[in-house]
Formats: C-alpha cells, sequence, structure tokens
C-alpha cells in the first residue's frame, strides 16, 4: 500500500519541481517594460575608459568606435565657454589661436568631474590644433591622478600628423605609462580602429 502512494508523490513531486524551474527560468529571461533584453555586452571592459575632447565631432567618432570595440564607458571633455566655428578660424587671431599660442592658456572644463581611480587603461583623445592638443586637454591631465594607469592616447585631424602632442601632454603627468599614439584622419572608419585596438594587445 505504501509503495502505490509513494510512486504517484514521487512523480507529482518531480514534475513540481520541472515546473518551478521552467518558470524561474523564464522569469530570468522576460523582457523589460520596453521590450527589449536587458543584457551585458561580452566585450565590456570595466577597466578602461575612452576620455575625448572634440569640437567638430571627429574625434567623437573615432572615442565611439573605440567605447563600442572595447566595451568600455566614455567621458567626453567639454569646454565651460563652448567653442564655436569663429573660434577655431586658426591663422585670424582667433580663439584657438590665442589658446594655443600661451603656455600658461588652461581653459576651463564645463563637465562633472569624474571618478577614474577604478581604471587602468585610459583612451585620450583630441583634435590636432596647431600641431598640438587643445590646451583644455591640458586642464584636464592636470586635473587627475595617472598614477599606475596606462594612458593610449589617440587625435584625428585633416592632414596634421600627431607629431609631439602626446609626448607634450605627458609632460603634465607623473606616474602613468603612456603607450605610443595614433593619429585618425577626418573619415577614419571603425575597422581602422578595431585594427589599431587589437595591435595594442592590453
Amino acid at each position: 500500500m505504501i509503495k502505490r502512494i509513494y510512486k504517484p508523490f514521487v512523480g507529482a513531486l518531480a514534475m513540481f519541481s520541472l515546473f518551478a524551474c521552467g518558470t524561474n527560468n523564464a522569469f530570468e529571461s522576460t523582457p523589460n517594460s520596453d521590450n527589449k533584453v536587458d543584457q551585458t555586452s561580452i566585450n565590456e571592459d570595466k577597466k578602461s575608459i575612452v576620455v575625448y575632447f572634440s569640437r567638430t565631432n571627429n574625434t567623437k567618432t573615432v572615442a565611439n568606435y573605440i567605447a563600442d570595440i572595447t566595451g568600455s564607458v566614455s567621458y567626453e571633455i567639454l569646454a565651460k565657454i563652448p567653442y564655436t566655428d569663429d573660434d577655431i578660424k586658426y591663422y585670424t587671431d582667433c580663439r584657438a589661436d590665442r589658446e594655443q599660442n600661451d603656455p600658461t592658456a588652461r581653459p576651463e572644463i564645463g563637465s562633472e568631474t569624474i571618478d577614474l581611480s577604478s581604471y587602468k587603461n585610459i583612451y585620450l583623445g583630441y583634435p590636432i590644433w596647431h600641431g598640438q592638443a587643445p590646451k583644455i586637454m591640458y586642464t584636464f591631465v592636470e586635473s587627475y591622478d595617472f598614477s599606475g594607469k596606462t594612458i593610449i592616447p589617440f587625435c584625428t585631424s585633416a592632414s596634421s600628423p600627431m607629431g609631439n602632442s602626446a609626448t607634450n601632454l605627458s609632460k603634465s603627468t607623473s606616474g602613468a605609462n603612456w603607450m605610443e599614439g595614433k593619429r585618425f584622419s577626418q573619415n577614419a572608419s571603425k575597422d581602422e580602429v578595431d585594427t589599431w585596438i587589437k595591435s595594442l594587445k592590453l
């Protein structure tokens, strides 16, 4: 009599367990309210960040490529007083001309400060202005502690090379490992950026 009762009970218990597991799995994969599954990229890199300044969006485009390829977060350096088109009309005594010719110029940053303590690698991007990084980049690097961090500089320009722009920036930091930088054209492709990132072997 006991055996006859026990077998159906075990079967029912097994079916209940299977149902419970199936219900749990279905719940975990249920899309959120806007019908998009909340998934974390398998390429997410929590140790790297892409920091950039971009006036005409050329550097921003490359920065976005890097963030997308590596799964890194990004931070845009914004000027407290935004640069207008007239501000970058070179050789007209424009704002960029005056700042780049002034060794003490440090344009104020308008974007909020960021905590870099958890990041090991910092992709640092900027356009080339008069052969150098815009002076707001000096404002940024002089505002943070980069001890023990690896900085990977990159820049964009129509024709100017990277030159010694990264070397000069590095002099405003201490304790950081600066890797060799990369210059991209205004029309750099994502594939070109991807090839560069793979060559870094970080």
